[in-house]
Parts: structure tokens; sequence; C-alpha cells
């Protein structure tokens, strides 16, 4: 199976490295990369890590009409404002028949329904796992494993950088000192005012409301205020002995509707959502015949998130 890809940061080349490992029992190849910075390349016969990048195709049509790929997926940074360019990249994948799989999260915060029912029309394969909690099986197993189950809602703490920021808040570090260590340990959007701000927070609240519960919602409609205002100080006052702060994303469906909220709360230290370390994060789905479901994922790497779309590959490898 012939693989596009828009984009080869960190989870692109981690991909490109598991499938070169998994290529006697899944014989994916990638056969082109675009990317905003480097340029484009092509191979059929596979592009390697060494992989030299001429100039940078003028579309992602023309890209994707040269590529001959089955399979696009989409790896850019993320655009919490409105999905953009990788909403543009997955429509002009499937006007030329070719299935998405995508780790960006905008899409699916942004527009969901309209990719949803585009892909359906067209009889093609649209997966998503790694765009919330990395390759942790969220969508998945709610796909497989909950029939008939109604999700009530959610509540997360699944933004890393901001957990590593308020640690080092914590020993008395200052929030840009957190921000420069999230970054070197390479967990940080390629603007971390998104984490900091709570777009990445309400990007993914979004796309799990939309995929889980029908939302169709944007990050602009959350009601969203991240930890730029906290101190170290501040946070010592807030916190006392019995609590932890903490940036939640929660989701409630109510007669009115779904309401959502990105906010710091301060949480009882017996909480879950506040005994998370490092850069781990916990996602507490409510349900109406399954009660409160945990899904955790301990200290997370770009393996995770290059493992999710794997699986995603293979979930239609198996599926055409």
């Amino acid at each position: 199976m012939n693989i596009a890809l828009f984009g080869f940061g960190n989870v692109g080349r981690s991909f490109a490295k598991l499938l070169e490992l998994q290529r006697s029992v899944y014989p994916f190849r990638i056969v082109a990369i675009h990317t905003a910075n480097h340029g484009t390349a092509y191979d059929l016969g596979g592009v390697g890590g060494d992989t030299k990048f001429g100039p940078r195709a003028a579309s992602a049509e023309e890209f994707l009409d040269k590529a001959q790929a089955e399979v696009a997926i989409e790896i850019t940074s993320l655009s919490p404002h409105d999905g953009e360019p990788a909403i543009g990249h997955i429509r002009a994948a499937f006007a030329r028949g070719i299935h998405v799989v995508t780790a960006n999260k905008g899409p699916i915060a942004h527009a969901y329904r309209e990719l949803r029912n585009e892909a359906s029309f067209r009889q093609l394969m649209f997966r998503f796992e790694s765009t919330v909690m990395d390759g942790t099986p969220v969508f998945n197993m709610v796909r497989h494993n909950l029939p008939a189950v109604t999700i009530k809602g959610f509540s997360a703490v699944f933004n890393s950088t901001t957990q590593v920021v308020l640690q080092q808040m914590r020993e008395g570090h200052s929030l840009a000192q957190g921000v420069a260590l999230a970054q070197q340990m390479g967990i940080a959007e390629s603007d971390p005012s998104f984490d900091i701000d709570g777009w990445d927070s309400a990007s993914k609240a979004a796309a799990l409301a939309n995929v889980l519960m029908d939302a169709g919602v944007t990050p602009l409609q959350i009601k969203r205020e991240g930890i730029s205002g906290l101190t170290p100080h501040r946070l010592a006052e807030i916190e006392g002995s019995t609590s932890t702060i903490a940036l939640v994303a929660r989701a409630t469906r109510t007669p009115e509707g779904i309401r959502l909220t990105v906010l710091p709360e301060a949480l009882d230290r017996n909480d879950p959502l506040a005994r998370l370390q490092g850069t781990s994060n916990l996602l507490q789905i409510e349900t109406d015949w399954m009660g409160t479901l945990g899904i955790a994922e301990l200290n997370p790497t770009v393996e995770q998130t290059a493992y999710g779309l794997f699986s995603d590959l293979v979930d239609i490898a198996r599926s055409v």
C-alpha cells in the first residue's frame, strides 16, 4: 500500500522508522512527502530516511496527482483557529479517491461532519486515532467495543505541555522556563501558545465531542481559559495542601445541547485527574450503560502518535 505524507516532523520520522521495522509483515511504503519548509519528495520505490527534498509542489492537488498513493496521511502542524491547510489536504485526497489518516486534530475539531460525510459518499476510509491522546485507542475503543452506548460527557487532562509547565512552576520556575523544557522534550506544539492558552485542549475536546457526541462544534465555541495568568506564587496560593491545579477539558450533554469547557481547575488531590505525573494524560468518559470509563496514557512520546497512525493504516488495509 503506497502512502503520501503531508508533513514530516518528529512524528513523521518516527512513523517512517516504524514502517521500516514492520515491512516484512505490513508492506506499506511511503512514496511521497510534502512539507511546508523542506520541499517535496517523490520516489515510487519508497522514500527513505535520507530523503532528498526537491522544490515544493505548487498545491496539494499537484502533490497527490504525482504521488499516486492509496492513502494520504496528514501530520502537519495544528491550526486551532480554522483547521487549515489540513482540511484542504484531506478534501484534495478524497476528491482523488484516496483514503485518509490524520494525526492533525484541526480537521476533526472544525469539519468532522463534512469530512465524514464526504468520505462515506466516496466510499473511502477516514481514520484519526492519533488526534487525541496520541495512539491510545479512544475512538477505536468506542467504535469497536461500545455498541449502543450513549456518551453522556467526558473530563480530561490531555495537554502534556501544561502539565510540565505547572510542575515547573510548583518548583519555583517561571512559565517561560516551563515552556522551554516542554520544547526541549519535544512535546510542545510548534507554537507553544496553543498549549498554554488552551487551544490544543479545546481542539481535542471539540474533536472528541464531534466524533463521540455528534456535537458539531469548533474550538472557537468552547469556553476556554489557559494557564498564562498563573505564576509560581499564585499557584502556591491556590493549591495549598489539598488541591492541585490542572488544565481540564469537560463536556456534558444537557437538554440545551453539549456544554464544553477548557479551564484551569483546582482539583482535590484524590481526583484521578489530579494525580497524573510527568506528561501522562487521562480521559474519563461518562456513558449510560457502562458508567465512567478511564483511559490513561503514561508519559507518551512521539512513538505513540506514530503507532496510532500505523494502527489506522492497518485498519484501512484490512477493510479495503
